[in-house]
């Protein structure tokens, strides 16, 4: 890789042209899909040249690709073998299984992670608290029906109505218990009141006799999934207002740690254009 000068922000040890590379990288994303020389120049408060030659040397190793209509840059192949390898490696699991271990050991529940995986959400981080497993089997990987339980409804809740509606109508819902809400009128209000709660509670809804607190996931502004607390209702009476602020801020650390690279490259931009700013 070639030299791409030095860079004062990046920490000491580590070495600069790899980090400001990493950057650069980092710039793409859901708001940013396409980016340009002079755009990342500026930004980063960089020659147009530097730029040129860090964003070519990043479509030579496939992490970007150039559409050459209008010479602008989009994320590669090589970024989806990343991606594979990080739901593959356990990543997820060794950042965020730290966290609800915390939360499970105060409250000796289990506590998990879950993500959409189309009209369900899957479980992806469990951990135990003293109580045990709420199931006979460990819940890594079960699905959880988008209607039925806090789980789920604690994301669907924030999805836009157009997404929500595109999974809830014209679909059956199935009845797992006579606590199930089948009727898509009364879903809607009570989504409404998890947002305005914030948070999500049910109790036997998907399984008899487990009640279930759980709240949003959010990376930066973006749903993500949502974390939750269970308990067997015949062996614990608890109010959920006594957990729903401890989950909401298990779930910003989620958040945080999730996103934590991309805030630091922001901040490093961010004081780049205050720099350029003053210098002026």
């Amino acid at each position: 890789m070639p030299d791409f000068g030095t860079d004062r922000r990046t920490p000491p040890g580590l070495p600069q042209t790899a980090d400001r590379a990493l950057q650069v990288l980092l710039a793409f994303d859901r708001a940013h899909p396409e980016r340009g020389v002079t755009e990342i120049a500026a930004e980063f408060g960089l020659h147009t040249s530097v730029a040129q030659r860090l964003l070519a040397t990043l479509a030579h190793r496939g992490f970007l690709v150039r559409n050459d209509a209008n010479r602008r840059y989009r994320i590669g192949p090589a970024a989806l073998h990343l991606g594979r390898m990080w739901d593959q490696a356990g990543a997820l699991d060794l950042l965020v299984r730290p966290l609800l271990a915390e939360l499970a050991a105060d409250t000796g529940h289990s506590v998990l992670l879950a993500l959409p995986d189309s009209a369900h959400m899957r479980c992806v981080v469990v951990a135990e608290g003293a109580d045990g497993r709420l199931r006979d089997y460990p819940l890594t990987n079960e699905l959880y029906p988008a209607h039925a339980g806090a789980t789920s409804k604690a994301f669907y809740a924030f999805l836009p109505a157009e997404a929500r509606s595109r999974i809830f109508t014209d679909r059956p819902l199935a009845r797992f218990t006579d606590r199930t809400v089948t009727d898509l009128a009364v879903l809607e209000r009570q989504f409404a009141e998890v947002r305005e709660a914030g948070w999500a509670f049910t109790v036997g809804e998907y399984d008899v006799g487990v009640a279930t607190l759980a709240a949003p996931v959010f990376l930066r502004e973006e749903l993500y999934g949502s974390v939750s607390v269970g308990w067997h209702t015949d062996q614990h009476e608890h109010d959920p207002a006594d957990w729903a602020e401890r989950l909401r801020e298990l779930s910003n650390r989620i958040g945080w740690r999730l996103t934590r690279p991309l805030r630091a490259r922001r901040a490093v931009a961010e004081s780049g254009a205050a720099a350029r700013s003053s210098a002026r």
